[in-house]
């Protein structure tokens, strides 16, 4: 048997005890109603995702490597992106900052593209996740707050260009919950008057509008691979750009600003490592050390793309599985008389299919939501509110400078009567008896029944 045979057989015999000892060791164990916990999110993992992590650890090569090549390959079809890669990035919260950060790269004047410069105006919402927000603040941009559709929690495209000014460069806006906004009908208006639109989708892999996939309609789509997220790798994320130019401003962005664009462990994939002249810099000064932007590294590791790869052959079954538990909790508060009169489900936006990260609920108002959630965690039921509320009632915010475009009334409504429980593919049938057993219990108990 020669070397590479061996070293062959050694590795199979590996995997094939791993994949036995996830089987053996690390299967789910029984529910147990009031006594297993129900989580509002959570992973589900098998063999093939243990057997994966191994065989990237094998290679001991443990940057970004070949697992990250293939998962960047593979990510933009989801977006129905073609002729781009994606960039993985270390966390969705990352691949928001890379994605926003290079609407100001001063390399976008290469490819005749205008940066956004200190004090332009990004709409976004107030009711939602605070990186998704964040970037704009960090880049010297004021942030235009809108207020969201209380039955979608999404905002309205013509509340988005009510906003416009003349210091309006973009729109920010994740897919809240998984349930899509209209970002077909913002694309278009961003491209009629020159605005770039980020679609963060960390919440929403998978969801439609019409019959095309979410973050195929923006300049940037990105995606969380956080153990709550539809697919994970523990951490990390990744930013999908429309074309080759987008992805070449954030690449340079994620690894340290710098110019060229080799992949790790590579040299000269220009040919002419020694020959560019850029900036002041000598004639010939090494590209591998030449930066063009502002940067970071925030790069995965290959163990965490081989994860994510895994996940990826099983993205379409979570997806389905959450909308399958979605309907039946959804049935479930409808046929109720007591939970259809006090409690109102969040609607999906008209003309989309969700990719639903959540079940979220409004409490009517005479239905104290935080006595609600508090009564289902003592039941063993989780609960989260809609992230963020409102941002700028957080302290983080207090001298942000930011704008708001008229009233915020259901942003604050949401931030106090609105939560959402678990549709992960990890809740069956047995658990979601047992969440709507809890919601009828807990509404009697609230309003003293």
């Amino acid at each position: 048997m020669n070397s590479g045979t061996a070293i062959d057989a050694d590795r199979k015999e590996i995997l094939d005890l791993c994949r036995a000892y996830f089987k053996r060791h690390k299967q789910v164990p029984p529910f147990v109603a009031g006594e297993t916990y129900v989580p509002a999110s959570g992973k589900v993992m098998d063999e093939d995702d243990l057997s994966q992590l191994v065989d990237s650890s094998l290679d001991m090569w443990l940057t970004a490597g070949r697992f990250a090549k293939e998962f960047e390959e593979r990510i933009p079809a989801y977006f129905e992106r073609k002729r781009v890669k994606g960039l993985l990035v270390n966390s969705g919260s990352s691949a928001n900052l890379i994605a926003i950060s290079s609407l100001g790269s001063p390399m976008l004047e290469n490819f005749g593209l205008k940066a956004l410069q200190a004090g332009d105006e990004v709409i976004t919402v107030a009711a939602g996740f605070p990186t998704t927000v964040n970037p704009i603040l960090q880049n010297g941009w004021v942030p235009v707050f809108v207020d969201v559709d209380h039955s979608t929690l999404n905002a309205l495209p013509e509340v988005i260009m009510a906003a416009k000014t003349p210091k309006t460069r973009a729109v920010v806006l994740a897919h809240t919950l998984g349930n899509p906004y209209r970002s077909d009908v913002l694309a278009k208006w961003c491209a009629e008057n020159n605005l770039y639109l980020v679609e963060d989708c960390c919440d929403a892999l998978g969801a439609k509008i019409g019959d095309r996939a979410v973050g195929s309609f923006g300049d940037f789509a990105t995606l969380s691979f956080y153990p709550a997220h539809h697919i994970t790798m523990g951490e990390g994320g990744v930013v999908v750009a429309k074309d080759v130019k987008l992805t070449r401003v954030a690449e340079s962005l994620r690894d340290w600003g710098r110019d060229c664009w080799c992949d790790p462990g590579q040299d000269n994939t220009c040919k002419k490592r020694f020959n560019w002249q850029l900036g002041t810099l000598p004639q010939g000064y090494d590209h591998k050390y030449t930066y063009s932007s502002i940067g970071y590294n925030l790069k995965v590791t290959d163990m965490q793309a081989a994860v994510g790869l895994s996940q990826l052959d099983k993205a379409e079954g979570f997806i389905a599985k959450r909308r399958e538990n979605w309907t039946k909790i959804y049935t479930g508060i409808a046929s109720s008389p007591l939970l259809s009169e006090h409690l109102q489900p969040v609607e999906a936006t008209e003309g989309t299919s969700p990719s639903w990260f959540g079940f979220p609920i409004h409490c009517r108002p005479h239905l104290n939501r935080n006595q609600l959630t508090q009564f289902l965690e003592s039941r063993k039921v989780g609960t989260r509110l809609v992230f963020a509320g409102n941002l700028i009632r957080q302290p983080a915010y207090k001298s942000a400078n930011y704008r708001v475009h008229g009233e915020l009334k259901n942003t604050d409504a949401i931030m106090t009567n609105t939560f959402w429980i678990g549709v992960h593919p990890g809740i069956d049938d047995q658990r979601i008896s047992y969440i709507l057993e809890q919601l009828e219990a807990g509404v009697k108990k609230v309003l003293g029944l």
